[in-house]
Formats: C-alpha cells, structure tokens, sequence
C-alpha cells in the first residue's frame, strides 16, 4: 500500500485538515443518552464534555449534533464550518427531549 494512502486511513492529520475544539454539554438534572456528531451526513458516537475533531480545510463542513433514546432523534442542531472557521464551538443540549439543541462559536 502507498505511504501517502496509509496514512491517510490511519486517520493521521495532513494539510488538508484542521481541528477544532467541540464542547457537548448536557442539563444538570436527569439523564441524557449520548450524543452523535455528524460530519457531513457520516454520525459519529461522542461523549459529554470537550473533545477535538478533525475537517477539512476545503470547502465547507456541516457540523451537527443530535441525542437518539431509541425512540426518536431529539436535541438537533447544526453549524457550517469552512476551512478558516472557529476554533471552538459548544453544544448545549435541550432540558426537554422534543426541543432543539443549540450551536454556537466560543473562541474564534
């Protein structure tokens, strides 16, 4: 296997990319399932709290959130992310499980 092609599927960090710093924070009270991020249609499982993820410089990314409790999607929300876009950006999930979440920039 090429080099170049090998460390791409390992999922090593190139030109093309940058990362960004997601914060998900959940209500204080009750129980929350965890979230899923979503790169561009493609779901992610996360954890509560801060983590980093990768996009690509090129172009613009849709970046989205939603809670799944095996009955329903609740908790969505989205914000377009392009190559020169925020460094930090923070989810805060809903208090009731049929209302959206909301997305908005920490550090530009």
């Amino acid at each position: 296997m090429d080099k170049l092609l090998a460390s791409k599927t390992a999922g090593h960090a190139g030109s093309d990319s940058r990362r960004f710093e997601l914060t998900l924070r959940k209500p204080w009270f009750g129980w929350m399932p965890k979230p899923t991020v979503v790169f561009d249609g493609r779901g992610n499982p996360a954890q509560w709290g801060t983590g980093t993820w990768m996009v690509a410089t090129g172009g613009t990314t849709m970046v989205g959130v939603f809670l799944f409790n095996r009955l329903w999607r609740f908790g969505e929300a989205e914000i377009a992310l392009d190559g020169t876009g925020p460094s930090a950006v923070t989810y805060s999930a809903p208090w009731l499980p049929f209302l959206r979440g909301r997305v908005h920039v920490t550090a530009p």
